[in-house]
Formats: C-alpha cells, structure tokens, sequence
C-alpha cells in the first residue's frame, strides 16, 4: 500500500525542472481536487458543478477501482496535476475499438494556475506518458477527448499520438488516438524505463 508521499515517478524537464507522481489520497486530495474540476479551465472534465463530497465520492470510488487509478502530480514538490490510468477495454472504450495487450488508457489535467510557465502542460503530458511507458507492460495509450478539446489534440500530436477516428460516447464525441512506445520516444527523444 502506497503511501501519498511516496514518489511512484519522477523526472526532470531540461527548463521547468523536476516533476514528479505519488498515488492520490481521495480523503486528504479532495478539497485540492475540488478546486481543480471545478474550475472554469476544466469544462473538459465535466464535473463544473461538483460539490466537495461529489469530488470525494468520485475519487474514492477510482481508490476502490480494480482498472482505474488516480495520481497526483507534482512540479518541484507541489501539486500541479492530476493523472487518471484506467484498463479502456474495461472502462471509457468498452465496445468502441478493439483492445489490444498492453494497451492502457489516460486522462490528465493541469491545476489552474495565476501565473501559468510555458511549456509547461506539454510537460506534464510528457511526464504523464513517460510514466505510464515507465510499466514494461504498457505497449500503447489510448485517449479518448472530445472532439471539439484542440488544445489537447495539439498536446497529444506533439508526444505522439495520433488520431483515428470519432467515437460516439454516452457523454460526449470523442477522438480515439493512440500512442505506441516507439511514438511516443520520436517525438519527445526520452528513452522510457523504470517503473510506476
């Protein structure tokens, strides 16, 4: 059993420095949580009107999930982000491609911030790929936003992903892209390793 203050992966960015993920506490991690989703810059997270014990009740249900974790992020030791892994042949995708071995799916979001870095959510996707590739077990990320989220398009194209086709989900029109080890090492030039 983790605890939140054990570093699960860490890495250093060349210009924005050290950034690092440590399992996410539903309890503890809520009331900073909340104020993430909720935020205007999160319309893509849909949970804009999500009370504090909404937040809590979601986030303890991933905890309990058997396909779905949670991650809180870190820039130089502070909470800047959040991670979510999940199995999208169990969760998100069920049904809607064909799953392959290895495959393991991804949703991120950036903390809001009143003094944003450049670069700096290129980074954390960065960190947040190069941490799910860290499980030799993980072959390709599969992401699933919605189709009208260009910002996020244009981050994923620039780690490697690439689209395939629109699928229809119960909440939303999605843009199925994936993203192999191999893309993901040409585009960012990391070597992947170690383990999380």
């Amino acid at each position: 059993m983790s605890t939140t203050t054990e570093i699960l992966y860490a890495r250093t960015d060349a210009v924005l420095g050290s950034f690092a993920i440590r399992a996410m506490d539903p309890l503890t991690d809520a009331e900073l949580l909340h104020g993430w989703v909720t935020h205007p810059k999160a319309a893509f997270w849909m949970m804009q009107d999500a009370s504090l014990p909404d937040v809590e009740r979601e986030y303890m249900k991933i905890a309990a999930a058997e396909h779905h974790d949670a991650f809180i992020g870190l820039h130089e030791g502070r909470p800047a982000f959040l991670m979510e892994r999940y199995d999208p042949s169990r969760l998100e995708l069920v049904g809607l491609y064909d799953a392959e071995p290895g495959d393991v799916g991804m949703h991120f979001l950036v903390a809001p911030s009143d003094t944003p870095l450049h670069g700096f959510t290129r980074a954390v996707i960065t960190t947040v790929m190069a941490a799910l590739f860290a499980d030799p077990a993980v072959r390709r990320v599969v992401v699933e936003p919605d189709v009208d989220n260009k910002a996020v398009h244009a981050l994923n194209e620039a780690v490697g992903f690439v689209p395939e086709r629109p699928v229809q989900k119960p909440e939303k029109t999605a843009l199925l892209s994936f993203c192999t080890r191999e893309q993901f090492e040409a585009a960012t030039g990391l070597t992947t390793g170690a383990s999380i």
